[in-house]
């Protein structure tokens, strides 16, 4: 799955359980005006939707070209990874600050930002009129009047680096937002404004749910922190095979990968059927990472104070995982799907090197040791 359906999807379920209520909440008052105005009293039952429809594909053609300008930005821009990880702290702020605002809480209304006042009453003044086109206008206009959660999409949009990917979450969050505001138009148009503002204590929960994991991500996309177990055991440890020499030092039987090592080593084996941690025949450490739409392994021990490689072996990858980042280098690569993408680590010291992709949703470490004698 590619990185850009990750995100239209991603963009499409924030904008179901969380955006719908919290962007009904700002641009509610818009939508009953875009829609009611045109009502006709031979209308009957016929075309209900009609006026709700063009508003959502003025929102959708709009919100969509947004994403697309905001990734060419992260492209052009392109921030390094503690930088997006900053962005993405940010943007779960919004989503805070928002939830607050919805469970009443004082002074959190003040902090959440908010279009001009003025800017609103001029919006409010075109959809009283009664052209066809108004509601299609109406819902173009809507990306100017953004709610606290398509703040955070708009970040995520810049964040992606690419003017597809960008279009792709903020088109998945229109899509995701359309149900409900298809069910507040309808209810509009029927005039029945009831349900519209009993929503917002669930919003609330949903919305800080949605920030938590967002947050959560973006320490661990920066680096500063991992949620994997403490006591997970590395899957990938030396002792370490070196290439080129017959009978070359075994890795232990428990270690992953490490079965059949010695063999395929010294017979110039790929990437993916070497050791996960070896060194060649120049005394260079290699470590393997394997990448499908997971890393594998996900933590490694090696030596320190040796020349090192990483080896970013993509086996049909996909998804997050291909945006491979080492926050504390400011390493930013994107993996090719079948094939190796090597990365010069240097020569570190001891210490753990944490690795992840762009969004910190797959993440892992290499822990550096004292060389072993």
């Amino acid at each position: 799955m590619s990185s850009s359906v990750a995100l239209l999807i991603t963009g499409a379920g924030t904008g179901l359980f969380a955006g719908g209520a919290s962007c009904a909440a700002v641009q509610g008052g818009l939508l009953a005006g875009a829609v009611t105005r045109l009502r006709d009293p031979e209308e009957g039952a016929r075309a209900p939707l009609a006026p709700v429809g063009a508003f959502l594909a003025g929102k959708l053609v709009s919100h969509t070209l947004l994403g697309a300008l905001l990734g060419a930005f992260g492209s052009a821009l392109q921030p390094s990874p503690r930088v997006q990880a900053g962005l993405l702290l940010a943007a779960g702020a919004l989503m805070v600050l928002f939830a607050l605002d919805l469970f009443g809480v004082r002074g959190a209304g003040r902090l959440v930002p908010r279009p001009p006042a003025a800017f609103g009453r001029v919006l409010r003044r075109s959809a009283r009129t009664r052209s066809v086109g108004t509601p299609a206008l109406i819902g173009f206009a809507t990306a100017l009047v953004p709610c606290g959660v398509t703040l955070s999409m708009e970040l995520l949009a810049v964040t992606s680096g690419s003017p597809v990917a960008g279009a792709a979450v903020m088109a998945g969050f229109v899509v995701g937002t359309a149900p409900l505001f298809g069910l507040l138009g309808y209810l509009f148009r029927r005039g029945s404004q009831a349900l519209s503002g009993q929503l917002a204590g669930l919003t609330g929960v949903v919305v800080l749910a949605v920030a938590a994991w967002t947050m959560a991500s973006a320490l661990q996309a920066g680096g500063w922190v991992t949620f994997d177990s403490p006591d997970r055991p590395a899957t990938a440890a030396g002792p370490f095979t070196v290439e080129g020499v017959e009978g070359g030092g075994p890795a232990p039987a428990d270690s992953a990968g490490s079965e059949g090592a010695g063999g395929s080593a010294g017979s110039g084996g790929s990437a993916a059927d070497a050791a996960p941690v070896r060194t060649d025949a120049n005394g260079r450490q290699i470590v393997t990472l394997t990448v499908t739409d997971f890393y594998a392994p996900t933590r490694f021990t090696a030596r320190s104070g040796v020349p090192t490689t990483l080896v970013l072996h993509g086996k049909d990858s996909g998804g997050c995982a291909r945006a491979f980042t080492i926050p504390a280098l400011g390493v930013q690569e994107i993996v090719k799907r079948d094939g190796d993408t090597e990365v010069d680590l240097g020569t570190p010291g001891p210490g753990t090197l944490r690795f992840s992709c762009a969004m910190g949703m797959q993440t892992g470490a290499i822990e550096f040791g004292k060389e072993r004698s």
